[in-house]
């Protein structure tokens, strides 16, 4: 017979575990811009970059967004978005570049053990992130 009483406490339990593995990377992610919002290193960065970042119709501040989702992981980026203040375009737009190119660092490694080119398939994972964002610019 099924045992809903431990199917219940393995399923709260398991998803505890994961909840504790997410918050342990949103949350100081979202601290740490949250502290980069109150230094003028953040306004820094977006008038650098805010000419490229308007090209896929984002603020020069969403940077920071694809820099955490590109070499972190998604739930990183998930992070820097809670902490900024971004409209819904453009939160669509960084979640559409980041479907297709997310987490480098360790998907790479992953890549590089089934002898897959990491170089080609990062470039043509940017670039193809790149393109969507425009494309998305344009469309929405």
């Amino acid at each position: 017979m099924v045992n809903v009483q431990q199917i219940f406490k393995r399923g709260l339990m398991n998803g505890l575990k994961t909840s504790w593995e997410l918050i342990k990377i949103i949350v100081p992610v979202y601290f740490f811009v949250t502290f980069l919002k109150h230094t003028p290193a953040l306004n820094y960065i977006s008038k650098l970059i805010s000419p490229f970042m308007e090209l896929l119709g984002l603020s020069g501040e969403s940077s920071i967004v694809l820099v955490m989702g590109y070499a972190l992981n998604l739930y990183a980026a998930l992070g820097a978005i809670a902490s900024l203040t971004l409209s819904l375009k453009e939160i669509t737009i960084l979640a559409i570049m980041l479907s297709f190119a997310h987490s480098f660092f360790i998907e790479t490694a992953v890549s590089k053990k089934f002898g897959i080119s990491t170089s080609a398939l990062t470039f043509l994972r940017f670039v193809s992130s790149i393109i969507a964002g425009f494309i998305a610019n344009l469309l929405l």
